[in-house]
């Protein structure tokens, strides 16, 4: 999915798991809305059946992945949807992505 949609998927239910490691988050800011979970727990947390998931975990609900430019978030919501969760998807571009449609359209608003 596109970084200009990603607010209105929000605002119509879907889970946003931001996946960057602490040292992007710290350095970029935090990802409004989204939840962090480390890449290598993603599908325990995310997997209803697992014994260690989130609250949130739902094999029916819009899971939006994000990492940083896009590269291992595209592999996380395959995995996602293999495990069952089958409206996983990422960000294109990844948080990166996000932040520059951020910036340019607080740059053009007057």
């Amino acid at each position: 999915m596109e970084p200009e949609d990603l607010e209105a998927e929000q605002a119509a239910g879907a889970l946003v798991v931001d996946t960057r490691p602490f040292e992007q988050r710290e350095r970029d800011g935090p990802l409004p809305g989204a939840v962090v979970i480390d890449r290598n727990v993603l599908e325990w947390r995310l997997d209803p059946a697992s014994p260690n998931a989130i609250p949130e975990a739902s094999y029916e609900r819009r899971v939006i992945v994000v990492c940083n430019e896009g590269f291992s978030s595209s592999l996380a919501a395959a995995t996602l949807r293999d495990i069952g969760v089958v409206r996983a998807t990422d960000l294109a571009g990844g948080f990166q992505a996000y932040a520059r449609l951020k910036t340019s359209k607080n740059s053009s608003t007057p």
